[in-house]
């Protein structure tokens, strides 16, 4: 629960709208590393994110960084929560926070039924060419994202841009070594792949580092509107095109194909093909997408050591179990795309 006679002399403080109005706070989800809140005082509408007192303490730090990265969007052409303040001192809270702009609109997760579904709204659970325009503005997110010039943002100590293509087998092969409790089938190979390659360029901006249907909110109605990129928790200034991976790493090679409709956690029929959403985020982000598979490996071999660990920690958790096949098919995934590529050959 939230101190709300803490967070109003905070509110006040910072000059924050509503002063000498009443405070109202509404928990809205959250997990072992971060909740959610939504908060109203007079005219102020917003959303507060902050760990949990059971989070991990360099969750503060994450925390700010989020911050820092929803702060710089402020005025750029990304779908973002607007910024509004934050606190790194934890005697207000207890943990460091930040609050942003309560965004009017719907999130795919916010879907489910009582049978696990996910049926997509109205339009577009009925217009395919609605449909279709979700998916192009997911890309088109990360597109915009990847051209915000990060340095004169402010951003330049945030994430280590130099030499992160260089860092990353090493860094995931020890974070996965701290928890390893079972093989990997395809780990070694793809491993050994990514050893060998790089991209043809590599030029750094924001990535979001989860980017997917799960992370955004659309604008109610048609057509499709991306009305905000959330949950910057893996955020950085790295290589965006690994976004553009995690988008497409999984997507059905034939969205008109009854397969589409379960070969994700949401409904992938009449969405645009995978070409489409690659040609289109080449054309908005103005960057080369020949080097794809390259991506597309290191994605799904991140991936699946990131979930991987949730599946390690799983206990009675079915969410957290059911992981430990997706980390198989990731991994076996990678391995696979590394064999049959003629990238870099």
């Amino acid at each position: 629960m939230i101190d709300t006679e803490r967070l109003t002399r905070w509110m006040d403080d910072e000059g924050l709208p509503g002063k000498g109005e009443p405070l109202e706070t509404n928990f809205i989800a959250g997990g072992s590393q971060n909740e959610i809140y939504e908060v109203r005082r007079g005219e102020l509408h917003g959303a507060l994110r902050i760990p949990p007192p059971s989070a991990p303490a360099d969750r503060d730090e994450g925390i700010w960084r989020e911050w820092r990265i929803t702060e710089a969007l402020d005025g750029t052409d990304v779908p973002h929560t607007p910024a509004i303040a934050a606190c790194k001192d934890k005697d207000v809270l207890g943990r460091a926070f930040y609050l942003m702009g309560f965004v009017d609109g719907w999130s795919p997760m916010g879907l489910e039924q009582p049978d696990g579904t996910r049926p997509w709204p109205e339009p577009f659970l009925s217009d395919l060419e609605a449909r279709k325009g979700l998916g192009v503005q997911l890309v088109e997110g990360i597109a915009l994202l990847s051209k915000v010039d990060w340095r004169a943002r402010g951003l330049g100590d945030v994430g280590r841009p130099d030499g992160f293509h260089e860092r990353q087998v090493e860094r995931w092969s020890t974070f996965l070594e701290r928890f390893k409790g079972r093989g990997l089938p395809g780990f070694e190979e793809a491993k050994a792949w990514l050893q060998t390659h790089r991209p043809i360029d590599y030029i750094p901006g924001i990535m979001h580092g989860d980017y997917q249907f799960a992370n955004v909110m659309f604008r109610h109605g048609a057509p499709a509107r991306l009305a905000a990129m959330v949950d910057w928790e893996m955020g950085t200034v790295g290589d965006p095109k690994l976004d553009l991976a995690h988008v497409v790493q999984n997507w059905p090679a034939d969205t008109m194909a009854e397969e589409a409709k379960t070969s994700g956690y949401v409904d992938l029929y009449g969405m645009p093909s995978k070409d489409e959403l690659v040609a289109r985020y080449a054309e908005v982000s103005g960057r080369q997408v020949d080097d794809l598979d390259y991506y597309v490996i290191l994605a799904k071999w991140k991936f699946a050591i990131v979930l991987e660990r949730g599946y390690q920690r799983a206990g009675d958790d079915p969410k957290l179990q059911s992981f430990g096949r997706i980390v198989l098919e990731l991994m076996q995934g990678a391995a696979d795309l590394a064999e049959s590529t003629d990238y870099g050959r």
